[in-house]
């Protein structure tokens, strides 16, 4: 089978099998005593059949009082649970796919009255400790007063085998914690806030998590991720305040900041945060005007006047800044400190060892490395930039300089490390994160060990994680940074390795010529093209391409027929044809979320094709997601305390309900669990977007373009999502729209100082 052979012929979509769905009766109210009253249904929750806790919906198996036959009630609830009892107010609904179904418009639940309904009550994962097992010997033991036992008598619970102290105090304290956490979700509920956040609230506020979003409502968008300015602002006008109070004016202003911050800004220009913040609050712009500059005087925002504009900066991206220009003008006007090194002879062993000779351009890249006391080195895939950090390296290490090696993502060091034999380390890591004091353990005061710091995917780097690094450097620290400046600039704020190179402050070593064994990649060579405004090959003909390239294009002009040839790929295709494992091995890579070609379609698609549920699969459902064991997952923000970060992928290991949490093993061997509570954290991985990609490669990279993505079709996309791929790369859709991404160079400009700090003399 030939992927010639996949594009040219017609192919029609996989057929996803669908799972068995169980109609549900309409209720025949003449032959069974149902117990609704009017409009209202009295009954228990036997299952919750699904719960999507971002905006409370659900679907729930009922039993009627006395009655055996089952019910499906759909509706919101902030958190129903098997077991509780339910009365619900709405009318039947004749659904013709699912049947007859009771649609709610209110429905409210409450502790179960039944010993049957205790006991699925208390196993159904809500009280941690607790799982089906001990649930059904504590009402064996206590019957119906178990809930007292717990509240008022927990020393009880130890007469349980198998409960000793510790877990009989973890019971009675995540009891405690329900019970305030069920007032939380109500009153969330009530305000139009997503109930999945109740848990983190109650952690970050405890017993007062009420009285706190009472007083400022605002203070919830600064303190939980998640939970943003307009969510607070509902809040806030139903509790009565006032739009021009200067609680919600600056709350106001932190979040067009923190917007503009989450798009890769170091600031904003005044009047645009200005403009940006009378057209969210809707009140006079003078008003906004006077707040920004109490908000300045207080020191939570801060006015840059050194720039062609007026600039409001975050303080700490603007001492951030003035720290990493400072730092990096220092550094590049020393000159190197090496021992004496005769460049000829090294040069001549180096290549006796690795028994070729090196270009030109080569040898000039690590004469300027040897030369330097801090060198940039950028260039596309294929150009050598692997080889010159080895040849270095070789060099150095003969005369005992010690190495130190990162890199911003746990991928791009494991590879690093692969590369070179030397252990490399994210930069987080090398730093040594500390969680609970928010900030790094190496800095001025307590500087890295070693001579020379590589730090290879530079591109990534943002402003914040420099500046930690540059901080820590020794002061006699000589710094290499390799990376390919034409890719997605980083996912946080600022555009370092851009304004480094940009500001003629560092030298910089441009890598252009490819190398004959990388020059026979097609994925090298598209790559290439595409970065210099050319359209490869495979973008403009309908010729047959070599059975042995690594470089395809599938045309489907309809978006959905694309994505049933991806799935196609990955069921047949790629592990019949190339021996890869679907899982593992193969990345889908989207520019967006939404469509049905963005993540999440992909996702549910992929997820049902590759990893379907079945008997031995567990699943649970939280935030809008599915989670499967064998499921691939990506983590979503820096979580410090875990040492898991933004990017990182992993695949699901177990799913634990007793008590409920999910175990991931990070493709870096890192393993970390996570609380029901905490997988807002992680989003499925078959398909992720290129900006997730940065800094990772896979053996093969699948590509989805069409015009629906023209908002975030662009050039240095597309190229970055082609150097992902180390083996295969396949592109499938419209060639009409990789010709628009081809085209399309982003001119987005990040709003920031550093370039200019950098040129200043």
């Amino acid at each position: 089978m030939s992927l010639h052979g996949a594009e040219t012929d017609e192919i029609k979509a996989l057929a996803v099998p669908e799972k068995g769905k169980k109609t549900t009766p309409w209720p025949d109210t003449q032959s069974q005593s149902v117990k609704v009253s009017g409009k209202t249904l009295i009954g228990a929750i036997e299952r919750v059949t699904f719960h999507n806790e971002e905006n409370g919906y659900c679907v729930l198996r009922v039993k009627p009082q006395d009655q055996s036959a089952l019910i499906t009630v759909v509706g919101n609830c902030p958190a129903p649970k098997s077991g509780e009892q339910l009365v619900a107010s709405g009318e039947w609904h004749d659904d013709e796919n699912y049947g007859a179904q009771f649609r709610a418009e209110e429905i409210t639940t409450s502790e179960p009255g039944t010993l049957a309904g205790i006991e699925r009550y208390l196993g159904s994962g809500l009280i941690e400790g607790i799982g089906p097992v001990y649930a059904k010997k504590m009402v064996a033991k206590f019957g119906a007063e178990i809930f007292d036992v717990i509240d008022k008598r927990s020393k009880q619970l130890e007469e349980i085998e198998g409960i000793g102290s510790k877990r009989r105090k973890e019971i009675k304290e995540s009891w405690q914690k329900q019970k305030a956490v069920r007032q939380i979700m109500v009153f969330l509920h009530q305000h139009g806030i997503s109930t999945a956040r109740a848990v983190r609230i109650y952690k970050t506020y405890g017993e007062q998590s009420i009285s706190c979003l009472r007083k400022n409502p605002y203070q919830l968008a600064q303190d939980l991720h998640g939970v943003g300015f307009k969510t607070a602002d509902k809040i806030a006008a139903k509790l009565g305040v006032q739009p021009d109070t200067r609680e919600r004016i600056a709350a106001g202003l932190g979040y067009v900041m923190a917007s503009a911050v989450r798009n890769g800004h170091c600031a904003l220009p005044e009047q645009e945060i200005i403009d940006s913040s009378t057209e969210l609050l809707g009140i006079d712009p003078e008003k906004i005007k006077a707040i920004l500059d109490m908000e300045i005087s207080a020191g939570h925002m801060a006015r840059d006047t050194g720039n062609r504009s007026t600039l409001i900066f975050p303080p700490n991206l603007l001492e951030a800044e003035h720290l990493v220009a400072r730092q990096i003008k220092e550094l590049a006007g020393k000159l190197a400190s090496y021992p004496d090194i005769d460049f000829k002879k090294a040069l001549a062993w180096c290549e006796n060892k690795i028994g070729y000779t090196l270009a030109g351009g080569q040898r000039e890249a690590i004469h300027a490395a040897l030369s330097h006391r801090m060198l940039v080195i950028t260039g596309g895939p294929g150009v050598g930039k692997t080889t010159i950090i080895n040849i270095v390296l070789m060099i150095l290490r003969a005369k005992n300089i010690t190495p130190v090696l990162c890199a911003p993502t746990g991928r791009a060091a494991k590879r690093m490390s692969e590369s070179t034999g030397i252990e490399a380390k994210t930069i987080h890591r090398l730093l040594e994160y500390q969680p609970g004091q928010a900030g790094f353990a190496r800095n001025r005061e307590s500087p890295l060990e070693g001579d020379l710091f590589v730090i290879d995917e530079a591109s990534m780097i943002d402003l914040p994680l420099m500046a930690a690094f540059m901080d820590a450097l020794p002061e006699n620290a000589h710094l290499l940074m390799i990376g390919d400046v034409d890719q997605l600039p980083s996912v946080g704020p600022g555009s370092v390795l851009t304004d480094l190179i940009q500001s003629e402050s560092v030298a910089v070593s441009r890598l252009n010529e490819i190398f004959r064994q990388a020059a026979e990649s097609r994925i090298i060579q598209a790559a290439h093209d595409i970065n210099n405004g050319r359209a490869p090959e495979e973008f403009t003909t309908s010729a047959r391409p070599s059975p042995n390239s690594d470089f395809f294009f599938i045309e489907r002009d309809d978006p959905d027929k694309a994505a049933a040839m991806i799935i196609r790929l990955l069921r047949e295709q790629i592990p019949e044809k190339f021996g890869l494992d679907p899982l593992h091995d193969v990345q889908v890579l989207t520019p967006m979320h939404r469509g049905s070609l963005g993540t999440q379609a992909l996702n549910r698609k992929i997820q049902d094709a590759l990893n379907p549920a079945n008997e031995a699969t567990f699943e649970v459902e939280r935030f809008g997601s599915c989670f499967r064991t064998g499921d691939r997952v990506i983590q979503l923000r820096n979580n410090y305390e875990k040492e898991i970060f933004n990017g990182d992928i992993g695949s699901i290991t177990t799913i634990e309900t007793d008590p409920g949490s999910i175990s991931v093993r990070f493709d870096d061997g890192r393993t970390a669990d996570y609380d029901p509570g905490e997988l807002d954290e992680l989003a499925p991985a078959f398909a992720i977007t290129v900006h997730k990609s940065q800094g990772s490669e896979f053996p093969c990279v699948i590509v989805p373009v069409a015009t629906q993505q023209f908002v975030l079709l662009q050039r240095n996309l597309i190229y970055t999502a082609i150097t992902r791929g180390r083996r295969l790369v396949i592109l499938v859709g419209q060639k009409k729209a990789a010709a628009m991404a081809m085209r399309n160079i982003d001119t987005q400009c990040r709003h920031r100082g550093l370039l200019n700090r950098l040129r200043q003399t």
